[in-house]
């Protein structure tokens, strides 16, 4: 028994050394390079500004239905573009793809340097009518006010668009030489999709055989305090990104007058099967939190490092604690979110079809497939039917060590020299899924800083982008363009 008790001391003192040892060595510092030099540029940041908030006033909204689209708004924001930015529109006339997305071709003079794509979405999602008097300024208003630059699409996604446009006219005025062909790729329905803007243009440039170097395109921004015990601010630049699928759940029942129910109604039935879905959530992953954590874990405190580089003992409670905030939930599964109900068209007829719309976002790993059987398998109830619209599987992963990540990360840190760089999956979807057949290298980042509270406001209340920031994402692309197109 003695013997037992010091072979179990001497083990847990070896499993503890392990530990901490690989808890203090797992983690390698974060790269800190020397500061670079910023060369100096001018940006009329009030002119940019207005442009900006403009833009914003032409309600280019995407809706489920297409035949909602205001034609009007789209033509009007193309035509206060081709305005303001004189010098692209000559350099780089954009062709029209389906009436309202635009597609820009700076040429370069190296035909061996695969071209680099720069994309963003000119579409905008609706407002809510419930929430409209919570705004504090007009969504649509093209308001500044308190150096903020107010309205829907303001952060999602015209803050690219602009940024883009406004760093490419002044490279052109300082008579910038391509090497290195640059497009920009501006989706005018990203926000259902992109099956009419980005897809079509995948479509088109595959035809045309182009393949590029790297693509980027909206998604993460700099944040800070939401990294366990992360004081630094952190860039979190998208190497991947969730699929998504909507899944309808459909229920067929006699129907009559609601003075003789049956037992269990058409709605009743659907009710239990959203509840067992909810009951029965998928899988955890942590992987790609590990991703994000390894490049930026040194400088979190000892016991997240500890978990962290000992997933193989800690993973089932690492998942646990990470499943408990939607937010951090979100980056290790498939989430299940039932969005939309249908039943009867009056209180008192029973329905005889009840409908439930499901919109589930995909982990890497998992596929629309796999979600159907999962919702089948969790409902177990034939009287629902279960059928799937709208949907995407998740994108590859791109690797970390290519020439596009390099400079991304490289002109993060010349405009921030505090911030950590870090690969991250996305939660929702952008328009670069369609492209990865003309690119392995595709990247998410706009240069902005959002807390938590800043990123509720992107499709939520009160959407904003401080004047600064825009003024930090005209600059930052002005570098990147400027290094792309030279490298």
């Amino acid at each position: 028994m003695k013997r037992l008790v010091t072979i179990s001391i001497a083990a847990l003192l070896v499993l503890t050394v392990v530990l901490v040892y690989r808890a203090e060595t797992h983690f390698e510092e974060p790269v800190r390079e020397a500061a670079m030099e910023k060369p100096s540029v001018t940006i009329d940041i009030a002119a940019a500004s207005q442009t900006l908030a403009k833009a914003i006033s032409f309600p280019t909204i995407s809706y489920d239905d297409p035949a909602r689209l205001d034609t009007a708004a789209f033509v009007g924001l193309r035509e206060h573009m081709a305005a303001s930015f004189p010098r692209v529109y000559a350099a780089a006339p954009p062709r029209l793809i389906n009436e309202h997305s635009l597609l820009f071709r700076f040429p370069g003079t190296r035909s061996d340097l695969k071209p680099a794509l720069f994309m963003g979405h000119i579409d905008v999602v609706p407002v809510d009518r419930a929430t409209f008097d919570e705004w504090e300024h007009a969504p649509f208003g093209g308001v500044i006010a308190d150096e903020i630059i107010w309205g829907r699409g303001a952060m999602d996604d015209k803050v690219t668009v602009f940024a883009l446009l406004e760093a490419m006219e002044s490279l052109l005025e300082s008579d910038l030489q391509f090497e290195r062909t640059v497009y920009f790729a501006f989706g005018h329905d990203e926000e259902i999709g992109g099956p009419m803007g980005a897809a079509a243009m995948a479509d088109l440039l595959a035809e045309e055989g182009v393949e590029f170097e790297f693509v980027l395109d909206e998604g993460g921004v700099i944040t800070q305090g939401m990294l366990p015990d992360i004081e630094a601010p952190v860039a979190l630049v998208g190497v991947a990104e969730k699929g998504f699928v909507n899944l309808r759940l459909t229920v067929n029942a006699p129907g009559g007058h609601s003075s003789q129910p049956p037992d269990h109604t058409a709605v009743g039935i659907l009710s239990e099967a959203i509840v067992a879905l909810e009951s029965h959530p998928f899988s955890s992953d942590v992987g790609y939190t590990k991703m994000t954590l390894d490049s930026v874990g040194s400088q979190s405190g000892f016991l997240t490092r500890l978990m962290m580089a000992n997933l193989w003992l800690f993973e089932p409670i690492v998942a646990k604690v990470l499943a408990k905030t939607p937010s951090t939930a979100a980056t290790t599964r498939s989430t299940i979110a039932a969005t939309m109900l249908e039943g009867s068209s009056k209180s008192n007829i029973l329905p005889t079809r009840a409908s439930a719309v499901v919109n589930v976002r995909i982990m890497p790993g998992d596929s629309v497939d796999s979600v159907k059987t999962h919702f089948i398998n969790a409902i177990d109830d034939p009287r629902v039917e279960v059928s799937t619209f709208m949907e995407n599987e998740p994108s590859r992963v791109s690797p970390t060590d290519s020439l596009g990540y390099q400079l991304i990360e490289r002109n993060i840190r010349r405009m921030d020299e505090s911030a950590l760089v870090a690969p991250y999956l996305v939660i929702g979807g952008t328009d670069s899924k369609h492209f990865y057949r003309l690119s392995p290298n595709i990247y998410r980042f706009i240069m902005v800083r959002a807390d938590a509270q800043g990123l509720k406001r992107i499709h939520g209340v009160n959407e904003q982008l401080p004047v600064g920031d825009y003024r930090n994402a005209i600059e930052f692309f002005m570098h990147l363009l400027s290094d792309s197109a030279r490298a």
